[in-house]
């Protein structure tokens, strides 16, 4: 016979274990209660401007893993943005947090952005660029390209990968942008 209303099996399952509670998610939950366990994953919070399709730049914060496996310190805005998950939660300056598409995402900028590791850098090819956006902005910066020297013009740099974002710096900022919402690159080289 099928589990139904009335024999318990049902409601056993919807709560769960014995003992076990939801874990809240650490950056829209209030604080844990008292004797509530407080198992947060650790974040770092930026300060960072989201462009939507829709609209202009918004003033806010971004949260990033505090660790990652694969390197020393927190995670990267651009890791971020490439990790498989399709919305990141984003707190406005003036109001509650979002939780933003990344598919609707133009750029993300952070203000002197990462400057990253100065030995790659250093070994890097930089490439001038100018992005034409479907928003109708443009986007110039230098892009540093680490690929093999035969490969590494500005198409390369652009087809290098099929992540969604893409790193492009200024002096004063670091833009990630959205591959799917770049109408066109111009080479400034």
């Amino acid at each position: 016979r099928a589990p139904g209303i009335g024999d318990g099996r049902i409601d056993r399952l919807r709560a769960g274990p014995a003992g076990l509670r939801p874990v809240p998610h650490p950056l829209t939950a209030p604080a844990p209660e008292a004797g509530v366990s407080g198992f947060l994953l650790p974040r770092a919070a930026l300060p960072a401007r989201v462009t939507l399709t829709t609209g202009k730049p918004r003033a806010g914060t971004i949260f990033v893993s505090a660790r990652v496996p694969q390197h020393d310190g927190p995670e990267t805005p651009l890791e971020m943005l490439n990790r498989p998950e399709s919305f990141f939660p984003f707190r406005p300056n003036d109001g509650e947090i979002l939780l933003v598409a990344k598919g609707q995402t133009v750029a993300l900028t952070i203000d002197h952005g990462p400057v990253g590791d100065p030995d790659r850098l250093s070994a890097a090819k930089e490439l001038q660029l100018e992005l034409v956006l479907a928003n109708g902005s443009t986007l110039a910066g230098r892009a540093a390209v680490e690929l093999p020297e035969q490969h590494s013009r500005a198409l390369d740099y652009l087809n290098a990968t099929t992540a969604p974002f893409f790193e492009l710096s200024t002096e004063e900022s670091t833009h990630f942008v959205n591959r799917a919402h770049v109408l066109f690159a111009r080479p400034r080289d």
